[in-house]
């Protein structure tokens, strides 16, 4: 990502040299963040996480269980009973393994379902604004990707799309 705006800004520089082009710069993720509508999409993937960790914990709880059931009778079983037992923990502990896994996915699915219409919301605006005020593109300056900019030659639009996102 740092690569790709600097070799924007590289082949925006002879442009900025020829003419006065105005660009603004924000925080995208202050930005998001101070969306009315992120707090909410945050307070509802914590309580699906939460659930998840709850019953990820309860078939944690229950393979625990049959494990220590298991090693205090392994030496009263006979052979085929302690293998189908063996089987049994192996298949739960697959099981569990697999539901891990996939309460992942749908935890990063559900993440992105709910941020796509916010980061769609922030775009819009983004773009609103930009046209707005005659910028010929605003740079993100997350993540140290834009670590100085002359407040001379660009505008800092935070304040702008944080009132144009609260209305």
């Amino acid at each position: 990502m740092r690569k790709f705006i600097l070799s924007i800004l590289f082949c925006a520089l002879p442009l900025l040299a020829s003419a006065q082009v105005k660009f603004g710069f924000l925080s995208y993720s202050q930005a998001l963040q101070s969306m009315p509508d992120y707090a909410l999409a945050k307070e509802n993937l914590a309580k699906l996480e939460e659930q998840f960790e709850t019953e990820m914990k309860r078939a944690e709880e229950e393979f625990n269980k049959k494990y220590e059931e298991f090693l205090e009778g392994q030496q009263e079983f006979a052979v085929s009973i302690r293998n189908k037992r063996q089987s049994e923990l192996q298949e739960l502990m697959q099981k569990n393994m697999a539901f891990k896994q996939e309460a992942r996915r749908l935890l990063k699915n559900a993440e992105a379902d709910a941020m796509k219409p916010l980061h769609e919301k922030l775009k819009a605006v983004l773009a609103k604004v930009g046209q707005q005020r005659g910028l010929a593109f605003i740079l993100n300056t997350d993540g140290d990707a834009l670590p100085y900019v002359d407040p001379a030659q660009g505008e800092d639009v935070t304040e702008v799309i944080n009132r144009e996102l609260s209305k």
